[in-house]
């Protein structure tokens, strides 16, 4: 990677990709792109530009002028925002990686990385470890623009053969930016409550199981990746996971440093979302093409999120 477009800059993995390919890439060689604000963690790290992923003619000039040859697409709008705004979803989620895959294959950019997400599993997919090679049948707007997206990447792998990778992330927690309207905020904003002193509401059950993983690790996943030698890649497509948590476990582990924290449940529309995806995944492909090994269980990574959030306050 020697010059480096990231779309999506200013989101919950974009804003601390930034950061890390900068320490790789050197600051001037990082371009990050966003249609918000950028936070000092972006802006610091990059040359960012405001770009909206939907003008591909924009898209277009900024890979030209700054010679990129590496697009790491985040820009996204994730599950529950989407079910608000279905449309917008799909415009932005499809039509904006069509346009990232297009300028690609024009300008001849080396490498398109771009994460997937196990919303594109449904509720007929295997609830226990859910294999890389499944039905795919999403029950929201997000998970179809998803699946769509993974077909698009096989396209223009086996059409154009450009470089396409994607992996299947499940819920991310962090503590450096805020939940971006997906299903699993629940785990980052009881965090939050808890170090404030307050106590929270979840909107799923109790006992509502999914796949986990630490932005740490998540950032290491997508890294990893991007690195493998292509021959090594027999999926372009992978899963990847750490964790299979249900609410619960997060409250009972937040309580072992905050004994005081309370968390009652009023389980809303995301309930449904939550109950069609899969309890815990099986990421042996990843594990065994690119060495995929996440580093962080439930106990260290609420130590870390908790010592994060107080630092920050």
């Amino acid at each position: 990677m020697n010059r480096i477009l990231v779309t999506g800059a200013c989101g919950q993995i974009g804003s601390e990709l930034v950061g890390h390919l900068s320490a790789m890439a050197g600051k001037r060689n990082v371009i990050s792109t966003d249609i918000q604000t950028a936070p000092e963690i972006v802006k610091s790290n990059s040359q960012f530009h405001y770009l909206n992923v939907m003008d591909v003619h924009k898209l277009s000039a900024l890979v030209v002028e700054h010679e990129v040859d590496t697009i790491f697409h985040m820009a996204a709008i994730l599950s529950a925002n989407g079910e608000k705004n279905p449309k917008l979803a799909y415009d932005v989620n499809l039509q904006g990686l069509v346009n990232i895959l297009e300028v690609a294959r024009l300008q001849k950019i080396k490498k398109v990385v771009t994460p997937s997400s196990i919303a594109v599993f449904g509720p007929d997919a295997p609830k226990e470890n859910t294999p890389n090679s499944t039905a795919l049948n999403p029950t929201t707007m997000y998970g179809v623009t998803k699946a769509a997206g993974e077909k698009l990447l096989q396209y223009y792998r086996h059409k154009f053969g450009l470089d396409c990778r994607s992996l299947r992330y499940p819920g991310i927690i962090s503590s450096e930016t805020a939940p971006g309207g997906g299903t699993t905020d629940f785990a980052v904003d009881m965090y939050i409550h808890a170090v404030d002193g307050r106590p929270y509401t979840c909107f799923v059950s109790e006992n509502t199981r999914l796949p986990f993983m630490y932005m740490d690790d998540a950032i290491k996943a997508i890294l990893d990746l991007a690195a493998a030698p292509l021959d090594n890649l027999e999926s372009q497509v992978y899963n990847v996971t750490a964790l299979s948590l249900t609410a619960g476990d997060f409250v009972r582990s937040i309580q072992q440093s905050l004994p005081e924290f309370r968390c009652d449940y009023q389980p809303d529309f995301r309930q449904q979302i939550a109950d069609s995806w899969p309890h815990n995944i099986d990421d042996s492909e990843a594990r065994r093409d690119w060495d995929w090994q996440p580093a962080y269980d439930l106990d260290r990574m609420s130590e870390t999120m908790i010592q994060n959030l107080r630092k920050a306050r």
